[in-house]
């Protein structure tokens, strides 16, 4: 079931779970996160950044739009970290049901110019909005974004929603893109979570969820985040598991190396599903 992010999000937001948002990099990853996810009956979220969507095309998405259709749990389709107006613009046109506008490294107004401009484009075809307010680390070469952590001040971000309409807003509370280093111990800004939660109606988003440990993950469901960002630890045990294959230099057809990568992923993915608590809730849609 096809549905726009807006939809999607509001069902986690009034019943406190998060939905994941994976990054996929292509079909055959993708395809076995609608099969995972229809296992768990759990909703879910196919995003795609823009490094990817150079990989995959925008033609793509047509294909993802018809397996959503076909899903039995509900699917939006959404374009994650957009750079800029025209961006969106693609996004719309391609056939997303959601769109992600990351202006957070510019000073605010400018942030809050350049986001209420792409609600007002998007809202008027039906498509939801994410807007982003403080900005998080990046800990390899790897990961899509980078920066210093800018913690989000809870004034300011009850003003963006104000100002720019925006439908759901991801904020910075202390996770970084990438995986951590063994001599990085990540922390939660739990307390400026609940801090931003308690003065917010709309869903709250966590970007850079992957490698966290579980208890802090839990507590941020626990305390309103309603959709998180799964990237690097799908992406590490796909791939890990396709070397292994292919370490076998017999092989040579995908559909001999990729299934066993599918199931590794698949695996990351369960256990996500039922840390986020949205195991079963495709059954409140």
């Amino acid at each position: 079931m096809l549905m726009n992010g807006k939809d999607l999000l509001a069902v986690a937001n009034e019943h406190n779970f998060a939905i994941p948002a994976f990054n996929v990099s292509d079909y055959a990853m993708m395809n076995g996160l609608f099969e995972i996810s229809e296992q768990k009956n759990s909703p879910m979220i196919v995003a795609i950044h823009p490094d990817e969507v150079s990989h995959l095309g925008v033609e793509v998405v047509l294909a993802i739009r018809e397996r959503a259709h076909k899903s039995s749990v509900p699917v939006a389709i959404h374009w994650d970290h957009g750079g800029s107006y025209e961006e969106m613009l693609t996004a719309i046109q391609a056939g997303f049901t959601s769109v992600m506008i990351d202006k957070s490294m510019l000073p605010f107004e400018e942030n809050v110019a350049i986001t209420k401009r792409v609600v007002e484009t998007a809202h008027d075809v039906g498509l939801s909005v994410e807007g982003e307010l403080g900005t998080i680390g990046k800990l390899d070469e790897e990961a899509e974004e980078g920066g210093e952590i800018i913690y989000t001040v809870p004034s300011e971000a009850v003003e963006f929603v104000e100002r720019t309409g925006v439908d759901s807003l991801a904020i910075a509370i202390g996770t970084s893109h990438g995986l951590y280093p063994k001599n990085i111990a990540p922390k939660l800004r739990i307390d400026l979570l609940k801090e931003i939660k308690a003065l917010l109606p709309i869903p709250i988003v966590l970007h850079g969820g992957s490698n966290n440990p579980d208890s802090e993950i839990a507590e941020a469901v626990k305390h309103g985040v309603n959709k998180i960002n799964i990237s690097s630890d799908i992406k590490a045990a796909y791939h890990d598991e396709i070397r292994v294959q292919l370490a076998n230099k017999g092989l040579r057809e995908p559909n001999t190396i990729q299934p066993p990568a599918i199931a590794a992923m698949q695996k990351v993915a369960a256990q996500k599903i039922d840390l986020f608590e949205a195991a079963g809730k495709a059954e409140l849609y």
